[in-house]
């Protein structure tokens, strides 16, 4: 949380003043620190809410996000949504409780024996020094007398720049600063050994300068109420810090040194003058005591809130959702409604799932019919040989050649004929010793499967030599093919005599 310093500042004084009524406080009174602390964790409940509000948003939209696969059950869907979105429901009324009741407890009490809290023991001997400071300052203002060179207390040391100082003598740059209760030195170094200035604090105070355009630091400048030059030829002096922290930290360090801010313009020009803190400096130190030890009580409930938060919305909310969803929501789903409409399923689920039907029948007539290809080797046995046994030899003169007797085995691998004896014309006999000479040779003819052994004769006359028929026989058989031999050509054939003839 961000808090406006102006704001918070008037509050304090406010309960300063309640709580003194019309007397004149010494002391920092502790009840105006307790008021002011219980505002301040009041604060802490809109974001802790808020931020159980963010958790339930995300965690609805992870429930919606699951849920979507259920996409072909539009009813169990819903009904599953609706179940587990009433239950965070329910639980977020028991988390926002469980929140409300953390930050009760840390107003009920303010541990101010907490180890990290700064305690009332340094801020009131603090707060003492610098009432000394002041009393010795005012003092000397009164008697226009040389400060005592003696032991001073010294506020705070740091490093700023000196923002205003132009180009032509030297430009900005960075000392090292020592605010004490009287006055701000600047040294080159941290040894504080070569001092560059001292300037007394009296009469001066605090503004806001607005960032230069080019400037990446956070400026504030110090001034003389009596229009007289701070430092040497300036009215006033711009000192930036790295970052708005450090210029508040520096403020509030100056308003205890006595130093205190510029008036609000705008509430000066309408007479606002109740809504601006007094600047009584007994007011305004009690005031500065109260906001260093608010700040450091804060920091403290903040710190213990951000360590609770997130463990309470786990254990209430997420934890248990997560429990409901894994034990219970299963049991609610059946006590709910019908679960046969529940299981119905969207139109476009049961189109998409008809298609696939259609789809997986069509696949699978598809296979059975592939399964039917046989797609082994069928062999059909080789035909039998030509049986030759048939032929005679056509003349006797001819020579008789020397032939190796045929087995009536047939050759491995070769089946043996299964046909009759092929149709044919007659067989003419032809007599043994017969002439060699004849006018016409016998139409030749296929006989059936003959002994080759028939007479006990080993070694049978050879078979004569077929003629060549005119015509093809009439008792051949179509697709036989013809054994006559190719037409003579129109020029005569010229047998050399080297050469013996056919008939020879």
């Amino acid at each position: 949380m961000e808090f406006d310093e102006k704001d918070l500042r008037r509050e304090i004084s406010y309960a300063i003043k309640n709580i003194h009524g019309v007397r004149t406080g010494l002391f920092t009174p502790d009840l105006a620190f307790e008021a002011i602390v219980k505002k301040q964790v009041v604060k802490l409940k809109e974001p802790c809410l808020k931020c159980v509000d963010l958790v339930i948003q995300e965690l609805i939209n992870t429930v919606r996000q699951c849920t979507s696969k259920l996409s072909s059950y539009p009813r169990l869907r819903e009904e599953t949504e609706r179940i587990v979105t009433t239950y965070i429901r329910e639980r977020e009324g028991r988390t926002k409780d469980q929140i409300l009741l953390l930050i009760d407890i840390e107003q009920s009490y303010i541990n101010t024996n907490h180890e990290d809290f700064i305690g009332f023991a340094n801020c009131y001997y603090t707060e003492q020094l610098v009432t000394c400071a002041q009393q010795r300052s005012t003092q000397l203002n009164k008697k226009r007398a040389i400060p005592n060179q003696g032991e001073i207390l010294v506020i705070r040391r740091g490093w700023l720049t000196i923002n205003n100082i132009s180009l032509m003598k030297g430009g900005s740059k960075e000392y090292w600063f020592v605010l004490t209760a009287e006055s701000l030195s600047w040294y080159k170094d941290e040894e504080e050994k070569e001092k560059k200035y001292m300037l007394p604090l009296d009469n001066l105070k605090i503004r806001d300068v607005e960032k230069g355009f080019m400037s990446n630091k956070h400026v504030f400048a110090i001034f003389n109420t009596e229009q007289r030059n701070v430092y040497k030829d300036l009215r006033q002096i711009e000192l930036a810090c790295d970052s708005q922290e450090d210029v508040d930290s520096w403020k509030a360090s100056f308003l205890r040194a006595g130093v205190y801010p510029e008036k609000d313009q705008a509430e000066n020009e309408d007479g606002a003058q109740e809504n601006t803190f007094s600047m009584d400096p007994q007011l305004e130190r009690q005031v500065e005591t109260i906001r260093n030890l608010v700040d450091s009580y804060v920091a403290i409930i903040n710190k213990s809130i951000r360590d609770l938060m997130p463990k309470t919305i786990m254990h209430l909310m997420i934890n248990n959702t997560k429990a409901f969803i894994h034990h219970e929501l299963l049991a609610y789903l059946y006590s709910s409604a019908d679960q046969s409409s529940l299981m119905e399923e969207s139109a476009d689920q049961a189109q998409r799932r008809d298609d696939m039907l259609r789809m997986y029948h069509a696949l699978k007539e598809a296979l059975n019919i592939i399964g039917d290809i046989s797609t082994s080797t069928v062999s059909t046995p080789v035909p039998p040989p030509v049986d030759d046994t048939w032929l005679q030899s056509a003349s006797s003169h001819s020579p008789t050649p020397q032939r190796r007797p045929v087995s009536s085995i047939h050759p491995p691998g070769r089946p043996p004929a299964v046909r009759g004896p092929t149709p044919g014309p007659p067989l003419i006999p032809v007599p043994v010793g017969a002439a060699a000479s004849f006018s016409a040779p016998p139409i030749p003819s296929r006989p059936g499967p003959q002994s080759v052994f028939a007479n006990n004769d080993l070694f049978p006359a050879p078979p004569q030599i077929p003629s060549r028929p005119v015509r093809i026989p009439p008792g051949i058989p179509p697709g036989v093919p013809s054994r006559r031999p190719p037409a003579a050509p129109s020029r005569p054939t010229i047998i050399r005599p080297a050469e013996p003839s056919l008939l020879d």
